[in-house]
C-alpha cells in the first residue's frame, strides 16, 4: 500500500510533503522524492494506492487514560466491552489504548485486569492484530488515592498503597498494567512503596491532596507521572505550588492534560506547555462510557453521572466526572481553540504517550518498521481516513 500526496508527520515533529509506503502491516518507507513516489505507486495494485489529496498524515493516536465509550467501560470486566471500546476508538483515529481503572474492591480489580490480559492474548501479541484499537496497557487510577481529592471515585474502596497488592494487579494483568497511581500524603511509607515497585511499573500521582514537598519527595523517589494535571489535586498558587509545582520542578515527570475545553482553561493549557515543555505533555481524554452516546445519565465506577454535551458531572454533587470527549476531539480542541501548534499537539497524542508506556519501538511515529497506524486529516483536522496495521478502516 502507498498513501501519496500527503503531508507526512515525521519523527522530527514537522510535516513534509510526500508519501508513505506500507508493507505487511508496517511502515516500509517514507518518500519525499516525486519520482520515488511514482515508482512506488506504479508497483502497487490500483486498490492499494490512496491519494491523500493534500491531507495531513499523522500516526494513530494513543490514549493512555480513558474509561470507556459507546456505553461501555473497561471496568465492565468483559472482553466484549473492551472489543466495543476498541472499535469505537479506532474509528476516531485512536489506534492504541491504555484504559484506566476506577477505585473498586481489590478482588474486582484483579478480575478486571485478568479479563484485559485474556483479551490481549486473544487478540494476538498483546492486541497488535486486533481489528479495533490495540490494547497496549492499563492505567490504574485507584485504589491508592485520597478521600479529599477522590473526584468521581468511590471512597469506600480507597486503601493505602501496598506493594503486595500492587503485585497482585501486575500478576493478574500479565504485565499489562503500565501505571499505578498513589496519593503519597495518605501513606507514611510512600517512598518505600515507590522504591519497591518503580522498576516494575510507572508510579503516578493521582487524586492526591499532596503539598509541594510531599509530591516532590515522591518524584525524587522515582514516581514519574502525573494523572490529569490540575484536576483532583491542590490548586497551583504562588505560595502553595502543590503537585503542579513539583511536576514542573521534576524534569523526568510526564503530565497528562485533558484538553476537552471543560477541565482546563485554554490559558492554563498554554501556560503549562510554556512552563514544562511540550515533550512532557501527554494529551488524554479521560472519557467515560457516555462518549459517542446521547446526553443522559450513565454510571462511572458505580456512581451516577449526568452528561450534557461534552460535560460529565456527578449526579450527587455536580463534580466533574471524566469527560465525554474522545482524544481526537481533545487534540483538535487543543489546536483550534487553545492555540497549541499542530506539530506539538500531534506529538503529545502519539509520540509522548507511546514513550511513556514503553511502546515507542512499535507505535507513536511514522517510521519504517513500526506498526502502520495512520490517520489522514483535512485542513480542518477532520478525519479523512484511518489505516490500522496497513488496513483501511
Amino acid at each position: 500500500m502507498i498513501i501519496k500526496n500527503v503531508k507526512v508527520y515525521t519523527e522530527e515533529k514537522v510535516f513534509a510533503d510526500g508519501a508513505v509506503v506500507i508493507k505487511d502491516g508496517r511502515f516500509d518507507k517514507v518518500l519525499t522524492d516525486g519520482e520515488d513516489v511514482q515508482a512506488a505507486a506504479g508497483a502497487c495494485a490500483e486498490e492499494d494506492v490512496i491519494d491523500g489529496e493534500g491531507a495531513y498524515a499523522i500516526p494513530g493516536l494513543i490514549d493512555i487514560h480513558f474509561h470507556g465509550c459507546k456505553g461501555y467501560d473497561f471496568c465492565d470486566g468483559t472482553q466484549g466491552a473492551i472489543e466495543e471500546i476498541a472499535k469505537y476508538e479506532a474509528s476516531v483515529g485512536v489506534t492504541g489504548i491504555c484504559p484506566a481503572t476506577m477505585t473498586l474492591p481489590v478482588e474486582e480489580l484483579t478480575e478486571i485486569l485478568a479479563v484485559g490480559a485474556a483479551y490481549a492474548e486473544r487478540s494476538g501479541e498483546a492486541g497488535k492484530q486486533a481489528p479495533g484499537a490495540d490494547l497496549l496497557g492499563v492505567n490504574m487510577e485507584g485504589p491508592f488515592i485520597s478521600i479529599e481529592k477522590k473526584g468521581a471515585q468511590d471512597e469506600r474502596n480507597i486503601i493505602p498503597c501496598d506493594a503486595e497488592t500492587c503485585q497482585k494487579f501486575l500478576d493478574a494483568s500479565k504485565g499489562l498494567v503500565k501505571f499505578v497511581g498513589i496519593a503519597p500524603e495518605r501513606n507514611g511509607d510512600f517512598e518505600a512503596f515507590i522504591n519497591q515497585v518503580k522498576d516494575k511499573v510507572n508510579v503516578s500521582l493521582a487524586h492526591t491532596n499532596a503539598d509541594y514537598d510531599t509530591a516532590k519527595a515522591a518524584f525524587d523517589a522515582g514516581a514519574n507521572h502525573a494523572v490529569h494535571l490540575y484536576n483532583a489535586m491542590p490548586v497551583f498558587t504562588h505560595r502553595t505550588p502543590g503537585v503542579v509545582g513539583a511536576v514542573s520542578d521534576s524534569p523526568h515527570v510526564n503530565a497528562e492534560l485533558i484538553c476537552d475545553g471543560v477541565h482546563i482553561h485554554p490559558s492554563v493549557v498554554r501556560a503549562t506547555f510554556k512552563m514544562m515543555g511540550a515533550e512532557r505533555m501527554i494529551l488524554i481524554s479521560d472519557s467515560m462510557r457516555a462518549t459517542g452516546m446521547p446526553d443522559g445519565r450513565y454510571l462511572l465506577g458505580g456512581l451516577e453521572v449526568d452528561v450534557k454535551g461534552n460535560r460529565a458531572t456527578l449526579a450527587s454533587n455536580g463534580a466533574l466526572a471524566g469527560s465525554a470527549t474522545n482524544l481526537m476531539d481533545c487534540m483538535r480542541t487543543a489546536v483550534k481553540k487553545m492555540g497549541i501548534p499542530l506539530e506539538a499537539a500531534v506529538a503529545c497524542a502519539t509520540m509522548n504517550p507511546a514513550k511513556a508506556i514503553g511502546e515507542y519501538d512499535n507505535y507513536g511515529s511514522i517510521t519504517p518498521g513500526k506498526k502502520a497506524d495512520v490517520v489522514l486529516l483535512d485542513g480542518e483536522l477532520e478525519i479523512k481516513g484511518v489505516i490500522k496495521g496497513g488496513v483501511r478502516l
